[in-house]
């Protein structure tokens, strides 16, 4: 039942990423038991506000083979790994300073043998590469978190929209997008009928590269 959420909205995938996103549940209930990273009314939801929501972001881009993301403040692995299972041939770096979320982290990525996730226990600003995307769900207010991130982009452009921030997010932005007109926002109910994404968003940044 609960695979059938994921299948309804991306319908090719491999045997190999169908196996990985149903063992998604068993690992992040297993290891929520000893580190609590997951509320525990979203556990039991975790296809629908956590699975489903972080793959909001393959609904705007589909990473080419080869690309670099960065997920800022991943908690417990969203949205990058949901993201690596979708992208195997994209290079995922998860990022967060709480290092029991990393450790968490850590053993999903290892639990279904994702060859294409990284990790760092640490402060972003202290990470010296560069990606076509940062992503992340919500961590800070935009203008904190491009402030955060400056400095991360990748010059060369390999996607049909701009190297920039995806960034996950809901509610009324109008205030705080004021400052970056270039800002794109996708309304996730366009792509997925559930209530919970109501007011939810994928909200696309072009950043310049700062050489």
């Amino acid at each position: 039942m609960i695979m059938e959420l994921i299948q309804k909205y991306f319908q090719n995938l491999t045997d190999q990423q169908l196996t990985q996103f149903a063992k998604l549940q068993e690992l992040y209930h297993d290891w929520n038991l000893k580190i609590n990273v997951v509320s525990r009314k979203d556990i039991d939801e975790l296809y629908l506000r956590h699975v489903l929501h972080s793959l909001g972001i393959a609904k705007v881009i589909q990473f080419v083979p080869g690309s670099k993301v960065m997920d800022v403040g991943t908690g417990g692995g969203f949205p990058g790994i949901p993201l690596a299972i979708l992208f195997p041939e994209t290079q995922f770096h998860l990022v967060d300073s709480i290092g029991k979320k990393i450790k968490v982290v850590n053993e999903v990525a290892q639990g279904l043998g994702l060859q294409n996730v990284k990790t760092t226990h640490g402060r972003v600003e202290e990470v010296k590469d560069t990606y076509d995307f940062i992503v992340s769900r919500a961590v800070a207010q935009m203008e904190t978190f491009v402030h955060w991130t400056k400095g991360k982009i990748a010059k060369t452009q390999n996607h049909p929209i701009k190297n920039g921030i995806l960034y996950l997010k809901g509610g009324d932005l109008t205030e705080e997008l004021a400052l970056y007109t270039s800002a794109k926002i996708y309304d996730l109910p366009n792509y997925f009928e559930e209530d919970f994404f109501e007011t939810k968003k994928v909200v696309h940044l072009p950043m310049k590269y700062k050489g």
